[in-house]
């Protein structure tokens, strides 16, 4: 032992006197590795984000052409803003803070110029120019208002306008109607719709006079007539095709939707055929009534005349005998009293004038030379004709017949022995699911509807063979989960490494006890001084292992005073073991 304490000692001394100060400072001290090892893991952690963080750039503008993306960067690099591109140079990003200010800059440039020029064109006119230039740039103008309006369509990359436009004449047979055509160069992997075309064929229509929607030509930029399918020569067109089957899909949810609280959800199925009538009919009628009574009936005018003629007219014609003779007395029946003394009247017999009487010629002769006397009253009447105008005008897309048909599943009763059993519908059921199924659909019999509702059990995926069963390390919903759970475990593994390999051995050496003096002291002043009376190395392990040999049988005895049948468990497989 003389020997082995000199030889212990010479580590401690080539260490060096600064080195030992220091570890032993650290081990005073077991909280201040962990003070440094934090500081720097946060010098670290910030230094990484400083490193990693730039600019967060942002788009600028998207789906440039070449011509303008080349003026752009000019621009950029004039003003010294730094830019990159992305999506395979399909977009400009700059830095977030400063997309606005570069736009108000490039705008102010005229960038982008979205492919063409629009009515700035009429801004700066020169003096002197002709009528065909103003014409020539009108034109151009307009073409390119329309195709900036055509590319805000979202997916739609560029478009080009070509307008025909004739010369006005003062000849009405030497009109021409103007025409136009459009190309469009749409988004990578978009694409565009019928009600999109129709949409851009009214919007060049309306804002060219005299243009008719017809004369305008949509083609893509594969050369696919876009135009086209809007119609064919008996009038359908995709629009009706989709109407139709918005009316049938309707009418088939409806129907589900009121028989599904019933019979179950994935018990019931149906079909609608719809019979649609897209004719557009104008009809009027012009009715008159029969005549009716004059009492009741609207006068519209009425004109009355009348004239009377008293005595007798001045005697004329060719002169003769026949001339001269005085009119003869008239022949139409008096059938009203006559007033007295009234002309033509005859006298009372004893007054002078009367036959008979004295002066009974004086008065004929004075009748005669009076005359008779004629009256004429004549009277129109014009009554209002009852006259119906009715002018009708229907509509396209009416419902002309429903033909309907409905399928049912049985229903699944239990049978007295527990087993889930097929049961069909009564006729009750059934009468009451087509009584709904009729109020759903709207059922005309006058419209002629049909409606056939079936009961029948569904055919099951049992019934038709078990379907192959994918194995469950193929499953995609499996893999998922599997490269879910993986990445978590990686992370587990990764922080379980990092904590056994790195953070549990550095804990251990720095934080643990430094060895107590008195363990080392007997080792260096045994050889100077040593004591009798001190036990010896194994009288200390002997001591040791006698005091924990006590202390596992006090355990022990504690052990089966609180569960012995634990103890006797444990000691009868301690014996199997053993056998």
């Amino acid at each position: 032992m003389s020997t082995a304490a000199p030889a212990g000692a010479l580590p401690a001394a080539d260490n060096g006197p600064a080195s030992a100060s220091l570890i032993e400072r650290m081990r005073a001290q077991p909280r201040l590795p962990l003070i440094i090892g934090g500081a720097a893991l946060v010098a670290a952690a910030a230094a990484f984000m400083l490193w990693s963080r730039g600019p967060d750039y942002k788009v600028l503008y998207t789906n440039v052409s070449d011509r303008d993306g080349g003026a752009i960067i000019a621009s950029l690099q004039q003003m010294n803003v730094p830019y990159k591109f992305a999506d395979g140079g399909g977009a400009i990003l700059i830095a977030g803070d400063k997309v606005a200010e570069t736009r108000l800059k490039l705008a102010a440039q005229g960038l982008p110029k979205a492919g063409g020029v629009g009515f700035e064109l009429m801004d700066n006119q020169k003096f002197g120019t002709s009528q065909f230039a103003e014409q020539v740039n009108y034109q151009r103008g307009l073409e390119g208002e329309l195709a900036r309006s055509i590319e805000s369509i979202g997916a739609i990359e560029s478009a080009r306008v070509h307008l025909a436009l004739p010369k006005p004449s003062l000849f009405v047979r030497e009109q021409k109607k103007p025409s136009a055509s459009v190309v469009l160069a749409l988004a990578r992997g978009r694409g565009i719709d019928e009600g999109q075309v129709s949409a851009i064929v009214h919007m060049i229509s309306s804002s060219v006079p005299d243009l008719d929607a017809k004369s305008v030509t949509v083609v893509d930029q594969r050369g696919n007539l876009l135009s086209s399918a809007r119609g064919t020569d008996r009038g359908l067109d995709v629009s009706q095709l989709k109407y139709t089957q918005e009316i049938e899909q309707g009418y088939i949810r409806r129907i589900e939707a009121i028989l599904q609280p019933i019979v179950g959800a994935n018990n019931v199925r149906a079909q609608v055929a719809a019979d649609i009538d897209f004719s557009v009919v104008e009809h009027t009628d012009e009715k008159y009534k029969p005549n009716q009574d004059p009492s009741q009936a609207a006068i519209r005018s009425q004109q009355s005349s009348e004239s009377a003629q008293h005595g007798g007219g001045q005697p004329g014609g060719v002169p003769g005998a026949l001339s001269n003779q005085p009119p003869v007395n008239p022949t139409a029946p008096i059938t009203g009293p006559r007033a007295p003394n009234a002309p033509g009247t005859p006298p009372a017999p004893g007054t002078p004038g009367a036959p008979g009487a004295p002066g009974a010629a004086a008065s004929t002769a004075g009748t005669a030379s009076t005359g008779p006397s004629s009256s004429r009253k004549d009277t129109t009447t014009n009554y209002e004709l009852d006259r119906t105008i009715r002018h009708v005008q229907q509509a396209a897309g009416g419902v002309r017949r429903l033909s309907v048909a409905v399928v049912v599943n049985n229903r699944d009763a239990v049978d007295a022995s527990g087993k889930t059993a097929s049961r069909a519908l009564t006729p009750a059921e059934l009468e009451q699911i087509r009584n709904l199924a009729k109020e759903a659909m709207g059922f005309s019999q006058d419209r002629g509807d049909s409606l056939n509702v079936v009961n029948s059990a569904f055919a099951r995926d049992a019934d038709s063979g078990p379907a192959p069963e994918v194995p469950f390390w193929r499953d995609r919903e499996n893999l998922d989960l599997a490269k879910t759970a993986g990445q978590y475990l990686l992370y587990a593994l990764l922080a379980l490494f990092a904590w056994l390999a790195v953070l549990r051995p550095l804990m251990r050496k720095h934080l643990a006890p430094p060895p107590a003096p008195v363990a080392a002291a007997p080792v260096v002043a045994a050889p100077a001084e040593p004591d009798p009376n001190a036990p010896s190395a194994d009288e200390s392990l002997r001591e040791r292992e006698a005091n924990r040999r006590k202390a596992d049988m006090e355990y022990a005895h504690q052990a089966a005073d609180k569960d012995p049948k634990m103890v006797a468990a444990l000691i009868q497989h301690w014996m199997n073991n053993d056998e």
